[in-house]
């Protein structure tokens, strides 16, 4: 945990075998990151580049594609989730995320089978099992939560979205404590995408002479305020997609302007690396309500509506997760 004071965490947006096994104990001993996530576009890079899966995947031979994807990925989780299990036993966060098969993103039954056997099938109580907010994600994710199996809600853009799983993880908790009034509560983090807005936008904000690579931090911003109001003790917000992409931006960026009390943010590796070089003391970042609507009034004046890119980085967020996931099976077959 970086900032003890603000309880602000920092976690590590990558997941491969090498890595695992050598940087990352290093990291975690170092305390500069204490908890990792993956999703399917990085393990797509991983178990098609990384010659470190080469003699298990020949030992799967013959199995089907997906079966194959999700031993190496298992087998991945399960040596992230060893790592950090002393951590997560001294309540220090201590995580790391699998998601579920992105083509389940409108399937709630689908989901909750293949939440529940993925969770079991690890075996560790520091996994947290990704759901897109969809509406099926909602559905899904309520009743991963009640059944004690912590939550990752990924893929959210917008305030309608965080609200959804506010609700779901409201309901779970409050049935949770009901059937088991003396266990430890089980964690969500809502995942708030970030940069990707302001790739999307900003050469068209330049144009009118609007500030630039600000929609996404403020966005995050607006979500962050809804989560911290609704005071779930076993909530928090992840800022995510936290990468700059060129070099008009200090590879930190997204870090140093969104490190707000009780929050996490997940980044690549070379941007925890950035923020560890360069780390000056940072201000705590305060959420100021006021100030984020007057900015999304002054954004849709110049003609840009907020919702509706909101929906269509969901569009596209889930696009390049079943697009990376097509492309696993079609490698693995």
């Amino acid at each position: 945990m970086y900032r003890n004071e603000l309880r602000f965490s920092l976690w590590c947006d990558f997941v491969e075998r090498n890595f695992l096994e050598g940087e990352f104990v290093e990291l975690i001993n170092q305390r500069i990151v204490n908890a990792a996530t993956s999703n399917p576009s990085i393990f797509k890079a991983a178990f098609l580049t990384s010659s470190a899966y080469a003699e298990e995947k020949a030992s799967l031979i013959g199995q089907e594609p997906k079966a194959i994807y999700e031993a190496l990925a298992i087998s991945d989780i399960k040596r992230a989730a060893s790592t950090l299990l002393p951590l997560y036993e001294k309540g220090d966060d201590g995580f790391i995320s699998m998601e579920v098969d992105p083509f389940l993103c409108d399937d709630a039954k689908g989901t909750i089978e293949e939440g529940r056997r993925l969770f079991h099938s690890i075996g560790f109580p520091n996994v947290m099992i990704k759901v897109p907010a969809t509406k099926a994600g909602f559905s899904a994710m309520e009743v991963l939560l009640s059944e004690g199996i912590n939550v990752n809600a990924t893929l959210v853009f917008s305030a309608s979205q965080t609200k959804g799983c506010l609700e779901a993880f409201k309901k779970a908790t409050e049935h949770f404590k009901k059937q088991a009034p003396n266990v430890k509560l089980p964690q969500a983090v809502i995942s708030i995408f970030v940069s990707r807005f302001d790739r999307k936008l900003d050469a068209q904000l330049q144009k009118i002479d609007f500030i630039q690579s600000r929609v996404g931090i403020m966005n995050a911003l607006k979500s962050y305020g809804i989560i911290c109001q609704a005071n779930l003790e076993n909530v928090r917000a992840l800022f995510a997609s936290t990468g700059t992409k060129g070099d008009t931006l200090r590879e930190d960026y997204y870090i140093k302007e969104l490190l707000c009390k009780n929050a996490i943010n997940t980044a690549p590796l070379a941007t925890i690396k950035s923020f560890i070089k360069n780390s000056e003391i940072a201000p705590e970042i305060v959420w100021q309500e006021d100030v984020i609507d007057n900015f999304f009034a002054s954004l849709l004046a110049n003609g840009i509506d907020i919702n509706v890119v909101s929906d269509e980085l969901m569009n596209e967020g889930l696009h390049a997760f079943k697009e990376a996931f097509n492309e696993i099976m079609e490698a693995l077959k």
